[in-house]
């Protein structure tokens, strides 16, 4: 069967290919899901394998900083990851690389689950990261060679729509889990939902089961393995440079804004409370409210902003699609950590701050794959949208730190950090002069 198929189509698309963007889709909704539970989990994990107490004063500060610490190893590990499963991706194929790093990433939180100590819960964490950073660029390469050409946005887009399903399901698993199952024990309901993260390993059996690698790939198969050095000869290095500016700018901006949601939330929820005067168990309900209320409204403007790449990149054009967002971005931030306002509206900002600074990320899943020649493709997207994460590693390790001070200090440290990180949206957008515009391309061969 070729890619194109026959039959019926819907929105263009083929049966087999909305199979195929369908497979790409779990893969990044799973890979997601994977790389949050420690998030959900920390507070009973940490405290536990350290032998604290869970709930007490010294578990809490343990626990920001691990918590800070793992997920800086994580991003790193997902850098790395993205690297070398894109030249894999390259070398042996998108769809086996796909169905591997699935593995790797189920296989290494599932293991998360026997960790004796933290420092092999560490190791398995980053056998994790590994698998997610390079899941990412053989499920876009896949996508982008087998959708038609007119499509590529509208599937690339969609792609990226599977993280708001990866985060809601690793919430439901925590709370069947932590919540409901095992509610009296969570110095080993952590476990189990660690385990959860196997789940993913039957999706990509799935994946193998139905979907075959690109006519694309397999007719422009390297006979040589490509090399990452390659990214930076004369004729690929204006592509590299310009999917290093766009992803580095977005996943700086990202990382640092998301990474720090509990402790702003936190903070503005202690000073509200301070000024009702609210006893400290209406202080810790408040603070649990507004954090899940600063994290609805952040994925809530990230789904709306991930779709408006649509409209946004086929009538203006990439490079103005960025500039839009990389300025809104910075605006938004600066805006909602500069200015004096209320508590409840620096919550409410998180919505323009999702709608632009999370919404961007749905233009990398066709940006990237625009950029590079089919033996490349898999190389360069992975290097570009991943190796900016060792830079963004910076910001949860700081969130930390940070959040160890606790009460206004840690707030005031947190948002002074995000109003300079917002200027990195302005940054982006100086260095647009260098990226290279790519509506109306070809896919390149």
């Amino acid at each position: 069967m070729s890619d194109a198929g026959g039959g019926r189509r819907v929105w263009d698309l083929t049966g087999y290919q909305w199979a195929v963007v369908f497979a790409a889709w779990l893969g990044w909704g799973f890979d997601v899901f994977d790389g949050l539970l420690f998030n959900f989990v920390a507070p009973n994990c940490v405290p536990t394998l350290l032998g604290m107490p869970i709930g007490s004063p010294d578990a809490r500060a343990a626990t920001l900083f691990w918590t800070g610490l793992l997920t800086s190893l994580l991003l790193i590990g997902w850098a790395i990851g993205g690297t070398i499963f894109g030249k894999v991706a390259d070398r042996l194929g998108r769809t086996r690389t796909l169905l591997l790093t699935m593995l790797i990433y189920s296989v290494g939180t599932a293991l998360c689950a026997v960790a004796p100590n933290i420092w092999l819960l560490a190791a398995f964490r980053f056998v994790a990261s590994l698998g997610i950073g390079g899941e990412w660029a053989a499920g876009a390469s896949m996508v982008a060679e087998v959708v038609p050409e007119k499509r590529r946005i509208e599937a690339g887009a969609l792609l990226y729509t599977s993280a708001p399903f990866g985060l809601a399901l690793a919430t439901l698993v925590n709370y069947v889990v932590a919540g409901r199952l095992f509610p009296d024990h969570p110095e080993v309901s952590w476990r189990y939902v660690f385990l959860s993260g196997l789940i993913p390993a039957a999706a990509a059996l799935l994946v193998r089961t139905f979907v075959k690698e690109p006519e694309r790939w397999v007719a422009k198969k390297a006979a040589t393995p490509p090399r990452v050095a390659e990214l930076f000869t004369p004729a690929v290095r204006p592509a590299t440079i310009s999917g290093l500016i766009t992803a580095l700018t977005a996943l700086v901006l990202w990382w640092s804004c998301n990474a720090f949601i509990p402790v702003i939330a936190s903070g503005l929820a202690n000073v509200e409370a301070a000024a009702q005067g609210l006893a400290r168990p209406a202080t810790l309900a408040l603070a649990e409210s507004w954090k899940a209320q600063a994290t609805n409204w952040f994925n809530i403007g990230g789904l709306i902003g991930t779709l408006l790449t649509v409209p946004a990149a086929k009538s203006m054009g990439r490079r103005p699609m960025f500039a839009l967002y990389f300025v809104g971005g910075a605006i938004s931030v600066i805006a909602a950590f500069g200015l004096p306002l209320a508590p409840e509206t620096r919550i409410v900002m998180y919505l323009p701050i999702g709608l632009t600074v999370f919404g961007v990320f749905g233009s990398f899943t066709y940006y990237l794959p625009e950029l590079f020649p089919t033996r490349l493709r898999g190389t360069g997207s992975g290097f570009c949208y991943n190796i900016g994460r060792v830079a963004a590693a910076i910001g949860p390790f700081l969130v930390g730190e940070i959040g160890r001070r606790g009460g206004a200090e840690s707030l005031q440290a947190a948002s002074t950090v995000l109003f300079y990180v917002g200027f990195a949206g302005f940054a982006g957008f100086l260095g647009l002069h260098w990226v290279i515009e790519t509506k109306g391309r070809p896919l390149p061969e």
